[in-house]
């Protein structure tokens, strides 16, 4: 059976777009957090209505059978890890300026690298582990720890997101031996709106018209979002497309500066380009171990 083609153009351009999505989902979370709706609610709609898109994605391509299991258990490990992971993102951007919350998203493939060694016994080369100390040190310039710099709560939960993303791909190369995209996807977005829903039961807030419909939009912008991720890994090698995951700082950027009138710090800047050099190096390294074997 042959590989189906790709097109690494189309690929760049779904994760360009996927970022694009992404920065949009983090600054309408921003936005109607601001409006009062606490963070559970947020991510109930979040995943409630990223199911529109999916739903028809996989009765499209895949079909619904792809929904059956072989690791439920591996799934719920992957939903806890990566929900934690968005309750403290959800949560950094009402903290942090939108730049500076994205910026600290970078810092996940570094926590990958260590927690794949930690966790899954792999080896981790003394490049990849100097990479991991230079992104570190591009996160403290970019957290700013002297007194009056440092937004201690917004930093810490903009890296534990971090963390749990991590920690969630680390679960998803543990079941995507038998587990395919759209099936993880669809357990991960149904635990979502399962926490949502239990979460906003101690504390709901009836968001007002023009509030609902931007919590609507944030849930097919990020079930859009999800998608143009899955594409481009269809159409594209991973080692091609990933660094342009770094887009969304631009993204960011931009829709914190019209929106709030937000200018990025020097600093993190400087930061986030020194992490993102880091992630990059890593995922060459990554690669380069990978085409050996």
């Amino acid at each position: 059976m042959t590989a189906p083609a790709q097109n690494v153009a189309l690929g760049i351009a779904f994760r360009v777009a996927a970022m694009a999505c992404m920065a949009c989902l983090s600054a309408l979370v921003k936005f109607t957090g601001e409006r009062g709706i606490p963070v559970f609610e947020i991510i109930f709609f979040r995943n409630l209505f990223a199911f529109v898109p999916l739903g028809l994605y996989i009765a499209r391509s895949t079909g619904f059978s792809v929904l059956k299991t072989q690791r439920p258990f591996g799934h719920l490990i992957r939903a806890t890890v990566g929900l934690t992971g968005m309750v403290c993102g959800f949560s950094a951007v009402q903290y942090l300026p939108l730049t500076e919350a994205t910026a600290l998203q970078f810092t996940s493939p570094l926590f990958m690298t260590a927690l794949s060694a930690l966790l899954l016994s792999e080896k981790v080369g003394r490049h990849r582990w100097a990479a991991v100390f230079v992104g570190f040190i591009g996160v403290l310039i970019m957290a700013r720890p002297v007194p009056g710099e440092m937004n201690v709560p917004g930093v810490t939960l903009g890296i534990l997101s971090a963390l749990g993303a991590a920690g969630a791909m680390v679960a998803i190369r543990q079941i995507s031996d038998t587990e395919k995209g759209p099936t993880i996807v669809f357990y991960f977005t149904l635990g979502g709106v399962v926490l949502g829903a239990v979460g906003s039961m101690f504390h709901w807030v009836t968001p007002d018209p023009m509030t609902l419909g931007l919590l609507i939009v944030a849930g097919l912008i990020g079930g859009v979002g999800q998608l143009f991720l899955t594409e481009a890994l269809r159409q594209a090698p991973i080692g091609v497309i990933a660094p342009f995951d770094y887009t969304q700082l631009i993204w960011a950027t931009g829709l914190g500066l019209v929106i709030w009138g937000e200018l990025p710090h020097p600093l993190t800047l400087v930061g986030a380009v020194i992490v993102a050099g880091s992630g990059v190096y890593i995922l060459n390294r990554e690669l380069q171990r990978f085409r050996s074997r």
